[in-house]
């Protein structure tokens, strides 16, 4: 069983801070490397979308670094032609996204999402090391493979029977 994710209000506090100190940020969004969103600033942009995205981005990228021989990802610039869209590692289980106009200073825009990024490891960290972590008992005998969510179980039942009728 998942344990449910509390959110601390200093993530959205530094997520509100980021967007005050980059006006040209339209939107941010701190995920799960497994692409579930953590909180978010996003207004106009869906966050849910956005983190699965940058979270199959980031894996993909972090493939790319280790196939060149260049060590661990620190973080991957999109650059479209209305704006970047940049996502940052924050430790080995979080990134955090942002996406910014096209006159955003880059240079700027990665100068205080990094600062970000590290502030928020922080309180992961301190989040992480005040929760009771509990044992997990070892099974004896084989292991039992979990089960797979195919993409039929995620349709919408009309289309399933649609496909299966057909």
């Amino acid at each position: 069983m998942v344990e449910p994710v509390t959110l601390d209000p200093a993530l959205l506090e530094e997520l509100g801070n980021l967007r005050s100190r980059l006006p040209e940020l339209t939107g941010s969004v701190l995920a799960t490397a497994d692409g579930m969103v953590v909180a978010h600033d996003a207004h106009g942009i869906e966050p849910d979308s956005i983190a699965a995205l940058a979270a199959a981005h980031l894996a993909l990228a972090r493939r790319f670094a280790h196939a060149v021989g260049h060590g661990e990802l620190r973080e991957s610039v999109v650059q479209c032609e209305g704006g970047f869209i940049t996502s940052y590692a924050a430790g080995s289980q979080a990134l955090l996204t942002v996406v910014s106009t096209a006159d955003a200073n880059l240079a700027r825009v990665h100068l205080e999402a990094r600062r970000a990024v590290h502030r928020i490891v922080s309180i992961l960290n301190l989040d992480a090391s005040q929760r009771p972590r509990p044992e997990i008992p070892a099974q004896p005998g084989p292991s039992i493979p979990l089960a797979r969510r195919t993409p039929m179980a995620t349709l919408p039942s009309s289309i399933r029977r649609r496909q299966s009728a057909g």
